[in-house]
């Protein structure tokens, strides 16, 4: 069985929580794209793990994958090992697997993604991870793969070939050019070669032989659907595919082996950074959902902006990633909201439309036109059944269940792995 699992909104839905929730039924989870800019929270019991590279399934005895569509900055995985090692848990090479096709994120790329975010005269919101430009080198063919940084002679060669034309466009920008040849980095990075150089494999391979015999691959994305290079709200987007379609490319798994499509989604909506947000709250009411919620990124810990549910972005979701069943998170946040929106469609040049324009700069012009249900006041999160829910609550899940026309499975009440239940 192959499984994809995907925020359906701008990220932060959840994802960590669901995927640690699940993966005791999967023998692999596969990180597919991104980088380091994402952030996972998973909270087992009292201990609280931040992941960012690492799938979340390396809590439970899944074998976890990191793919070749993943740009992967060694010192950030160096730490995250240290990190799930002192809760004692074991991370070697029989339990993390790195396909030696993943683009390395070198100093270069994170000084260069420094310079160009502060040279915008409109930001973009980028967390300055080097993320983009290492994507940038990976289209250009001027990448450092896995496979070259854990063989020093391949790894020194490759940097030799790169290191003139980085230096060039580093000072370019404004910037110090010694960053790109300095012995210090170098030796770091030599050093994670050697670290990292058990756990190199071809994870497609890995990932069909999987499914061959009959075992279970769960595919973790990373940010969420709207924050997609493609489809999403350009130039406010990240630097990966984030739909359902980019785990088949990026892992090297035949769309045809696809069983399920499982969306994360928020009882509300927020967004990190720049762009549009149709249903944005500001002032007091957007302020008391982030901090219900705890609306502070998992990465960056910038604030997340918040707004009500909306609808037309979630349809756009259903349609880009084919979602077969939906996990819908943090409905307790909502609890003392009276009544609670759901933007159901938008007002757009005096017209309604229940499907978001394609261009950004068209969305920006969207006025959110509202439903309003009944809210509810009885605290959520020691609720262990959907039969406990108050009834506002549970209208409020099955209006929403109704106008997505996919079937709620899962929802969660709390950031613990007992406070999501099965919708049944």
């Amino acid at each position: 069985m192959f499984t994809i699992i995907t925020g359906a909104q701008f990220g932060d839905e959840g994802k960590g929580k669901i995927v640690d929730l699940l993966a005791k039924d999967y023998d692999i989870v596969a990180r597919f794209q991104g980088g380091n800019n994402a952030g996972h929270t998973v909270r087992v019991g009292n201990e609280v793990y931040k992941l960012h590279l690492i799938p979340s399934g390396i809590l439970l005895d899944a074998r976890v994958l990191i793919g070749p569509g993943v740009v992967l900055d060694p010192e950030v995985l160096a730490k995250e090992i240290k990190m799930i090692e002192g809760h004692g848990i074991k991370v070697d090479a029989s339990k993390l697997g790195i396909d030696a096709k993943a683009s390395i994120i070198m100093p270069y790329h994170i000084e260069m993604d420094k310079l160009r975010e502060e040279s915008r005269e409109k930001k973009i919101g980028t967390t300055k991870s080097g993320i983009g430009y290492a994507y940038i080198d990976k289209v250009a063919r001027d990448e450092i793969r896995m496979a070259e940084l854990v063989d020093s002679e391949r790894f020194l060669a490759r940097l030799k070939e790169l290191a003139p034309q980085k230096e060039k466009e580093i000072a370019t920008m404004g910037g110090n050019p010694k960053i790109v040849r300095d012995p210090a980095i170098i030796e770091r990075y030599l050093e994670f070669g050697r670290q990292f150089a058990t756990y190199v494999t071809d994870v497609s391979r890995e990932i069909n032989e999987a499914l061959d015999e009959g075992k279970h691959v769960m595919a973790e994305a990373a940010q969420g659907t709207h924050l997609d290079v493609i489809h999403g709200t350009q130039k406010f987007v990240t630097s990966s595919s984030t739909i359902a379609g980019s785990a088949c490319a990026n892992l090297g798994v035949g769309p045809t082996r696809v069983d399920n499509v499982i969306a994360i989604v928020k009882a509300y909506i927020t967004r990190v950074g720049e762009g549009p947000l149709p249903t944005e709250l500001t002032g007091e009411l957007g302020e008391k959902l982030q901090k219900a919620g705890g609306e502070f990124g998992t990465t960056t810990g910038r604030s997340r902006r918040c707004g009500w549910f909306d609808l037309p972005l979630l349809k756009k979701a259903i349609a880009l990633n084919g979602y077969t069943e939906i996990s819908l998170t943090k409905l307790d946040v909502l609890t003392g909201l009276d009544p609670i929106r759901i933007c159901v469609c938008y007002n757009y040049k005096g017209k309604n439309v229940d499907y978001p324009p394609e261009l950004t700069e068209d969305l920006w012009e969207c006025a959110p036109v509202y439903e309003d249900l009944p809210g509810w006041k009885n605290d959520l999160t020691e609720v262990r059944a959907f039969e406990e829910l108050p009834e506002n609550a549970r209208n409020y899940v099955k209006r929403l269940e109704k106008l997505m026309r996919v079937p709620i499975n899962y929802i969660s009440v709390g950031p613990g792995r007992a406070q999501t239940f099965k919708k049944e």
